[in-house]
């Protein structure tokens, strides 16, 4: 019984600390989106969740970088402004 709830413990451990955090870029809009559900088919296109709406999105084209936590949560978080035209 011991070992059963160790091994489950370890398991659930192992599980959590497994996510991947993703920066993906639309390249045609310029549109980034943060994810860390991403499914990339062969084609060169990608579903994935956007974790500011919530909302499923697909792309036909997309570039896809992996980041860390800490960018994930920079990145999910920051307001969508516009930024200032450089001088």
């Amino acid at each position: 019984m011991k070992r059963t709830i160790l091994a489950m413990g370890a398991a659930l451990l192992l599980a959590g600390g497994c996510s991947s955090y993703y920066k993906v870029t639309d390249p045609t809009t310029g549109k980034v989106y943060y994810t860390d559900n991403l499914r990339e088919r062969s084609s060169g296109s990608a579903t994935l969740r956007d974790a500011k709406t919530g909302n499923m999105v697909s792309l036909q084209n997309s570039e896809v970088q992996k980041i860390t936590k800490d960018e994930y949560d920079r990145g999910r978080y920051a307001s969508d402004e516009a930024k200032p035209a450089a001088k």
